[in-house]
């Protein structure tokens, strides 16, 4: 037992004993690693501080090179600017020269001028002096002549004055002639060829349908069988459909059709477009062709809007109030010596436009008046007054421009034209009215119009006869030759001509044609 212990005790100590042998092993096996560490460390941090220095090194290399080439790029800036400097100093220099001797010579010139001038001056007061002696020389020659003249031919002096100044007026006569023709010719001269591009190019701009305008509709049927269905029993579909819309049926012999009969477009229109849908419909009686009636209204209605609107974008016009495009689009039921009226407003203002462009105008303005010129007539059956002057109510209460207003008041002269764009209007309305096929006129305005103009002219003394031709755009006037000269023709034409623009309505132009005529008769016996 004692031995096992004492074995154990020994092993113990053994066991203890490598321990400790061991732990002191490793301590200086640490120790030695931590060295070996140290020494790799220092020997990597020396490289590095050797490595830094060579960057450091080339850098500094790297900058004295880029220093050099900034300095001398720097140089080779400032030699550059050194000599355009120069260069520019240098021709500042010589322009300075070339001004000053430009100053000298136009100051020898001015010198020049002043004494030439001075000279001229002592001339002058030479030469007044010389006139006012020879003057005063030429009074006292006409003073002494007068009295001599006085004695001579038994006349006073306020009874010469007469007699001179009745001859005066008989040669102011033939100079006032002269004048007025050459004043004539010269503003022809001038303004003819220009006037006449600038129309030109308007009409050519301006595209315009003929006159197709009538007071009746025609209604195609499907069959003659309808004609009865239309009348109704004892006429009580007739009756009903004229009372609504105020129109005149005709039913007479013609196959498949029925005309409708009015003056007032919407109205005839309304009648036509409710009596198709009638007709398309097949049921005809007293309680449908009032819905239909009512339909053909509204869808009148709307085609008025649109009108307005088709009038209003087409012409490039701008801001126009509502009310006014409505009124715009009944003129496309509105005729004028049966040319449509909204077509006719249409044109005139492109005319405007075009018109305006070429004078220097505003375009703008000269459109919306050209477009609103007339806008009087879509009223005319429901106030009384005349288109112009219920066009100008309108456009006043919808707060249109005063240039447009005045455009309006002035387009058939009620007013005197006081601006450009009025004087625009009223060529361009009528350039629209007298263009072929624009307007129809009937047989008896016609002939009342040819006869107020033949009475215009024979109302001057010395006509002898008169005779329009050319369906009124000419007239030519045989006047006697005992009377009036040739230098008071000129005087004659030009008064007759201002009385036609006065007392007359006409599409167009009127040529005033003068013809005077001189025979000398003798025999022979």
């Amino acid at each position: 037992m004692d031995l096992i212990v004492a074995i154990i005790l020994i092993i113990a100590a053994l066991i203890a004993g490598a321990a400790v042998a061991g732990f002191i092993a490793y301590k200086k096996g640490v120790a030695a690693g931590v060295e070996k560490r140290k020494q790799q460390a220092e020997s990597i941090i020396g490289s590095a501080e050797q490595q830094a220095e060579r960057i450091v090194e080339d850098a500094r290399k790297d900058a004295d090179n880029k220093k050099k080439s900034a300095l001398i790029e720097a140089k080779d800036e400032i030699h550059k600017l050194r000599t355009e400097a120069d260069k520019e100093i240098k021709d500042r220099r010589a322009d300075l020269s070339r001004q000053e001797r430009r100053m000298q010579q136009k100051e020898e010139n001015l010198d020049k001028k002043n004494d030439n001038l001075e000279k001229k001056e002592d001339i002058l007061n030479q030469k007044i002096k010389s006139a006012d002696e020879k003057l005063k020389e030429a009074e006292a020659i006409k003073k002494g002549q007068l009295d001599v003249l006085e004695r001579i031919s038994e006349f006073t002096k306020d009874q010469a004055k007469e007699y001179i100044i009745s001859k005066l007026e008989e040669d102011l006569v033939h100079e006032k002639a002269v004048k007025v023709a050459a004043y004539e010719q010269q503003i022809k001269d001038e303004c003819h060829e220009k006037a006449r591009g600038y129309i030109s190019l308007a009409i050519a701009k301006v595209a315009a349908e003929q006159v197709s305008e009538a007071a009746v509709s025609v209604v195609p049927l499907p069959n003659d069988e309808m004609k009865g269905r239309i009348i109704g029993r004892e006429g009580r579909n007739i009756r009903t459909l004229e009372t609504l819309t105020g129109v005149d049926l005709i039913i007479d012999d013609t196959p498949e059709a029925i005309t409708l009969s009015c003056f007032d477009q919407i109205r005839r229109e309304v009648a036509r477009i409710a009596l198709e849908k009638l007709i398309a419909d097949g049921r005809i009686h007293p309680t449908r062709i009032e819905e239909m009636v009512d339909k053909a209204r509204r869808e009148v209605e709307y085609r008025i809007k649109q009108e307005g609107e088709r009038a209003v974008i087409e012409t490039n016009v701008h801001g126009v109030n509502h009310e006014l495009i409505k009124l715009i689009g009944r003129l496309k039921f509105r005729t004028s010596y049966r040319q449509n009226v909204l077509d006719h407003s249409i044109e005139v203002a492109k005319l405007c436009g075009v018109l305006a462009s070429e004078l220097g105008v505003d375009a703008n303005i000269a459109r919306r008046a050209g477009l609103l010129h007339d806008i009087g007539k879509a009223l005319t059956s429901e106030i009384e007054g005349s288109h112009v002057q219920i066009g100008v109510d309108v456009c006043k209460k919808y707060n249109e421009n005063p240039v447009v207003i005045h455009a309006v008041e002035a387009h058939h002269n009620d007013v005197e034209p006081k601006t450009v764009i009025a004087c625009i209007v009223q060529a361009a309305d009528a350039i629209s009215a007298a263009r072929p096929a624009a307007r129809s006129e009937n047989y008896e305005s016609y002939i009342k119009r040819l006869q107020k103009l033949e009475e215009i002219c024979t109302s001057y003394e010395g006509v002898e006869k008169c005779f329009a031709v050319q369906a009124g755009r000419e007239v030519r006037i045989m006047v006697i030759p005992e009377i009036i000269n040739d230098e008071k023709m000129v005087l004659v034409a030009r008064q007759i001509s201002q009385q036609i623009e006065n007392e007359m309505d006409y599409p167009g132009q009127i040529k005033v044609n003068l013809i005077r005529e001189s025979r000398v008769t003798d025999y022979a016996k």
